[in-house]
């Protein structure tokens, strides 16, 4: 297949795209600029694709960024501290994000004749996240599909996928976890008590790796699992 993957520079996304590339498939990425605090995400989706040799655009919607509200990760609101599955944790919601990456990742699908396109949506983002569901990737694939001539698939590959089985999974297929970002307070060093960093060492800890990126604090999300 000709896959358009949506790149954060996030282990999630740069494992899911690892992966299809591993298989053969011809992968082209875009990273979307929506003024998120955490911005130094792309970056490493740029490190990320110069390492697999991989087509890149970085897709300027900042634009945007006063229409869509109060969330923490676009508006001078405090990044909520704890586990990822804790109700203060919808505070990181970006009104409608993956509707607007997906339908620009679609458009761009069909304009380059690409099969498919591609987000990383995990298990563990189904309690904070509705646009990560599997409810919502049935309706975004079916409304593509509606709204234009040619079938563009919407793959999912990580949907039932705990974060812990997506280290698994990147170790198998050499992603390079140092180029990645995670980190919700956009920061020069990972804060290590965001839910973010909070479920990304928690999944490094029970694939039993150490992850490879700095922290501030590498010890709190032991104080917030339940």
């Amino acid at each position: 297949m000709k896959v358009v993957c949506i790149l954060s520079g996030g282990m999630d996304s740069t494992t899911a795209m690892y992966q299809m590339h591993n298989r053969g498939h011809k992968v082209t990425a875009l990273t979307f600029d929506y003024g998120q605090r955490h911005a130094k995400e792309i970056g490493c989706a740029r490190a990320v694709c110069r390492q697999l040799d991989v087509p890149h655009t970085v897709v300027n919607l900042s634009g945007i960024t006063k229409l869509l509200g109060g969330s923490a990760l676009t508006a001078d609101v405090e990044v909520p501290e704890g586990h990822y599955a804790e109700e203060n944790m919808r505070a990181t919601v970006v009104p409608n994000r993956n509707m607007i990456m997906l339908g620009v990742a679609a458009a761009n699908a069909i304009a380059i004749k690409a099969d498919a396109v591609m987000f990383a949506a995990h298990a563990g983002d189904h309690a904070v996240y509705p646009d990560c569901r599997l409810e919502f990737v049935h309706a975004v694939e079916t409304a593509i599909n509606v709204g234009n001539y040619e079938h563009i698939a919407v793959i999912a590959p990580f949907i039932h996928y705990s974060k812990t089985q997506i280290v698994q999974i990147g170790l198998e297929e050499g992603v390079p976890y140092h180029l990645t970002w995670s980190c919700y307070k956009g920061e020069d060093v990972a804060c290590g008590r965001c839910g973010t960093c909070t479920e990304r060492l928690e999944a490094f800890h029970l694939a039993g790796i150490e992850d490879p990126i700095e922290y501030q604090d590498r010890e709190y999300w032991k104080t917030v699992i339940k």
